[in-house]
């Protein structure tokens, strides 16, 4: 019994001591007094290319892939799985 409220009062004091770390505390003012000289970077700059707008095959989902495949088809149900029979 005097174990356990010892233990709860430990844990309350760890829990006030987190919370005050917590508290936001106030960035200092940068210095303005020296002038800033911006560093020119070593990296090359990006090159502009198109947008693929088309997804690879391999990332479509199946059944995307057949109804987007076989809109011109009379049923697109027989080849859609099961799963996604039941779905619909």
């Amino acid at each position: 019994m005097e174990r356990e409220r010892q233990q709860r009062l430990e844990e309350e004091e760890e829990i006030k001591r987190l919370r005050k770390e917590l508290i936001p505390k106030a960035q200092l003012m940068p210095y303005f007094d020296r002038p800033f000289v911006p560093r020119r970077s070593k990296k090359q700059p990006t090159m502009p290319r198109e947008p693929k707008f088309c997804i690879p095959r391999h990332k479509t989902i199946k059944c995307c892939r057949m109804s987007c495949n076989d809109m011109s088809g009379p049923s697109q149900l027989q080849h859609l799985p099961s799963s996604v029979e039941k779905k619909i």
